[in-house]
């Protein structure tokens, strides 16, 4: 492979790098826990968007329980996030294993 096509090849990868970031970022992943009792939304790069509380979880008397859930909804959504990121950049970092020097 010649140095131009080469720089081609990268230069196109970059651009197909650039629209998965700009798809994840507005890509959203629901996470939840407690049966649905927690929701929570985080988009492609794993922020958070929105949590949703069911008023019956709410328990002055069992915070404890509430944390837990929360963690275990942020957890999930986020595990979605990341198997979304890796799905949707698999394909491009298959193609990197044909640059010289990478891989």
């Amino acid at each position: 492979m010649n140095p131009r096509q080469l720089q081609q090849m990268a230069q196109q990868m970059q651009k197909q790098m650039q629209k998965i970031q700009e798809e994840l970022g507005t890509a959203v992943v629901e996470g939840s826990a407690g049966g649905g009792a927690i929701t929570v939304r985080m988009n492609g790069h794993r922020e958070l968007q929105s949590i949703s509380i069911a008023p019956e979880v709410v328990d002055p008397e069992d915070v404890e329980m509430l944390q837990d859930l929360l963690v275990a909804a942020v957890s999930d959504a986020s595990k979605k996030a990341q198997e979304l990121a890796e799905q949707r950049m698999g394909p491009l970092m298959g193609g990197m294993k044909g640059m010289p020097g990478l891989f």
